[in-house]
């Protein structure tokens, strides 16, 4: 279907040795593992066709490198506010061993003590957004699983919370849109694979 509106598209960073364990990765600057690189270099074929007036990547190293192994580097443009949720205290850890010392923890309704809570991430989602909705063109964006989630929320209006009702694997490929104008934002696709 056709579509005269920009379209955005979001791409989650390629595996890395702590995607594949479940420890939770904001800040620390970890490489993409062999499979995340050969899943990386298979982005750019997937969007064969598509054309953007700005590629925008989170300031990690697994989001620039995703960008630049699937051949959009070239004109990426980092900006900070892409970067991952901020773990605080919980950076390195998994869920279930946050779970063994504080039973019933959900990091989009708790947060991270020293890190981020959803109102924070939420509030540079808003700023990517307003740069979005200021550009009307299309975009390609790289960055992480749970800033993105909480950047699809945000899209259509949701609470930062509600992040957590949407899943994204690695290197996958979502659409951000609109319906009959700009004022009816909506998701194309999520978690394309």
């Amino acid at each position: 279907m056709s579509n005269e509106f920009p379209e955005i598209y979001l791409v989650r960073h390629g595996e890395t040795e702590w995607s594949l364990s479940g420890r939770h990765t904001g800040r620390s600057d970890i490489p993409l593992t062999e499979n995340g690189e050969a899943a990386a270099r298979r982005v750019g074929p997937r969007l064969a066709g598509k054309s953007f007036d700005a590629i925008w990547s989170s300031p990690s190293q697994r989001a620039r490198n995703t960008c630049e192994l699937s051949g959009f580097g070239a004109g990426a443009v980092i900006k900070d506010a892409l970067a991952e949720w901020d773990y605080g205290a919980y950076e390195g850890i998994t869920s279930k061993e946050i779970h063994a010392s504080r039973p019933g923890w959900q990091l989009f309704r708790d947060g991270c003590p020293n890190g981020e809570m959803a109102v924070d991430v939420g509030a540079r989602a808003d700023r990517i957004i307003s740069e979005l909705r200021q550009a009307n063109a299309p975009i390609l964006i790289f960055s992480s699983s749970h800033f993105l989630r909480v950047l699809g929320a945000r899209w259509l209006g949701l609470p930062p919370t509600d992040g957590a009702r949407f899943i994204l694997d690695t290197t996958s490929i979502s659409v951000l849109g609109y319906e009959h104008d700009v004022t009816e934002p909506v998701i194309r696709r999520w978690n394309g694979i």
